[in-house]
């Protein structure tokens, strides 16, 4: 299986596709102005506290409150805030941390009231974005996250990761650990430390103790609460850090700065592979040339189609998420359990895939086509089980119950991701009614002449829906070519396939859209 990873850098946004054997199996888009993202660690104030629920709400600068539950203060939360007082009790000099001392244990069955009280400064850290009408989640564990090792402060336990099967190689990486950790830190070894040699686990591991330090010296300084004193890498980093490995053949990004970005982390952790870094500089969108666009269409939406005429149906609700199985106008020889567990097994890969895409969480239900034969229930979990061992957020599967439903439970840590794929007409605002299509491309034509005769625009790109393109330029003496002849080189016609058929969008030449829809034109 080879992996590649692709990255849409836009004015507003950042849309980052990871396609396993060419298939888009995750799709993440990020707001450029988005500030409270998971791993971000904050000094905030406690701003009330809720003894019913045993938690508080923390003031950290978000619209909504965020959220800390009692159970994940964390083991040595009291030693971290008689720690978090020294270093605010003086400005000037930085408490050592190896000087720290440790508190008792937090007691599992105390109470939020006698944890913290309203005021109080605190150092937490996002452990899930804010979703829907709920504000961020909260830990006070705090932890940093690298490519082989985790940092957590305030805990002198080392942990290997449990997909480390080998004796000799769990026992070679504690001894190591144990014996270049700071004092006064935990480690958790990732998975693909195995094998690592010291030189490596120890350069990444001063990294990560530089972060907290770092982040020490902000909270110090920080004037007042609700202040970001470390800020995770950016989420296309976080996502080679979890991910990178001998199976992606090649990382594509259309931004000069993202891709030194990556390509600086890419040398850092693995130099023999910065080649796989490219920096795309084509016409055609990026998610076009690589045939993304067509994929997250297809792939998004209330009724996902998958082979021989199959589709699931997939709602949402504030509890749940739930899945239909149908058969749709599937015609095939064989009798009905056979082909009933066809169309599940198929089901089962296309949810996989739906769920690692779309980043569902929380409780699913799938209502899978009924199967009279145990063993083919068992296949039906097996099948499911299997796929979901590529998921990397944490998730639980129970077998298909009497009634065929199968229950999945799968950890949330940001909103699911929802890409609107029914398009609003561009040409009729909603009114049902447009001009003749057959005088679009005389529009076209009037806008180009106002924006280059009048306006004196010199450089400008216009893109429309790809059938749109085929028919500007088709013919020896095409509709394109004779714009080319009246206005100049500067004119350039280009495919989009994130327009609709009769939608059309001017660009100059940094990239920045021209805005010439006028609503009067439908009338």
């Amino acid at each position: 299986m080879t992996s590649e990873l692709t990255v849409n850098v836009q004015e507003n946004c950042i849309e980052i596709a990871i396609t396993e054997d060419r298939n888009l199996v995750e799709y993440q888009k990020e707001n450029r102005e988005m500030t409270f993202a998971v791993g971000n660690m904050y000094l905030g104030r406690v701003k009330k506290l809720m003894p019913g629920l045993n938690a508080c709400f923390v003031d950290i600068g978000s619209e909504k409150e965020a959220f800390l539950h009692y159970q994940d203060l964390g083991s040595q939360f009291a030693s971290l805030q008689k720690y978090v007082r020294q270093v605010r009790s003086n400005r000037k000099k930085l408490y050592p941390f190896s000087k720290a001392q440790y508190s008792p244990d937090k007691d599992a069955e105390g109470n939020i009231a006698t944890a913290l009280e309203q005021g109080q400064e605190i150092i937490v850290q996002i452990a899930k974005e804010p979703i829907s009408t709920k504000g961020p989640r909260l830990t006070g564990e705090i932890s940093f996250a690298g490519r082989f090792l985790v940092l957590i402060p305030f805990t002198d336990k080392v942990s290997v990761s449990s997909k480390i099967k080998s004796p000799e190689e769990r026992a070679r990486l504690k001894q190591l650990i144990h014996s270049i950790k700071p004092k006064n830190c935990g480690v958790i070894v990732r998975t693909v430390a195995e094998g690592k040699r010291v030189a490596e686990l120890d350069n990444e591991l001063s990294i990560l103790y530089r972060r907290w330090e770092d982040s020490l010296a902000m909270a110090q300084r920080a004037e007042k609460p609700a202040t970001l004193i470390f800020e995770e890498t950016s989420r296309t980093i976080a996502v080679l850090r979890d991910l990178l490995n001998s199976s992606y053949e090649s990382i594509h990004v259309n931004d000069e700065k993202t891709y030194n970005e990556i390509r600086d982390y890419v040398a850092l952790v693995d130099p023999e592979r910065t080649g796989i870094v490219n920096l795309y500089k084509g016409e055609l969108s990026i998610f076009d040339n690589f045939g993304i666009t067509k994929q997250i269409k297809s792939s998004f939406g209330r009724v996902v189609s998958y082979k021989s005429g199959a589709y699931l149906i997939i709602e949402h609700t504030e509890a749940l998420h739930v899945v239909d199985v149908n058969s749709g106008h599937r015609v095939k020889a064989g009798t009905q359990e056979e082909n009933a567990l066809e169309v599940n097994l198929g089901a089962a890969d296309e949810l996989a895939r739906q769920l690692r895409l779309r980043d569902m969480g929380g409780i699913i239900v799938v209502d899978f086509i009924d199967m009279n034969l145990a063993e083919d229930r068992q296949k039906l979990y097996e099948r499911m089980c299997q796929n979901m061992e590529r998921d990397r957020a944490k998730h639980n599967i129970l077998p298909l119950s009497k009634f065929g439903l199968m229950q999945i439970t799968r950890q949330r840590v940001r909103p699911v991701m929802d890409v609107p794929v029914d398009e609003t007409c561009p040409t009729c605002f909603g009114k049902g009614t447009i001009r003749p299509s057959i005088l679009f491309t005389d529009t076209l034509e009037s806008k180009i002449a106002c924006l280059m005769d009048q306006v004196k625009v010199r450089r400008i790109t216009l893109r429309v829906h790809p059938y749109v393109y085929a028919y500007i330029n088709k013919g020896l003496f095409s509709l394109k070519t004779r714009w080319k002849l009246r206005f100049g080189m500067g004119l350039k016609v280009l495919p989009d396939q994130n327009l609709a058929f009769l939608a059309y969008k001017f660009t100059d030449s940094g990239g920045h859209e021209i805005d010439m829809k006028e609503e009067h034109e439908v009338l």
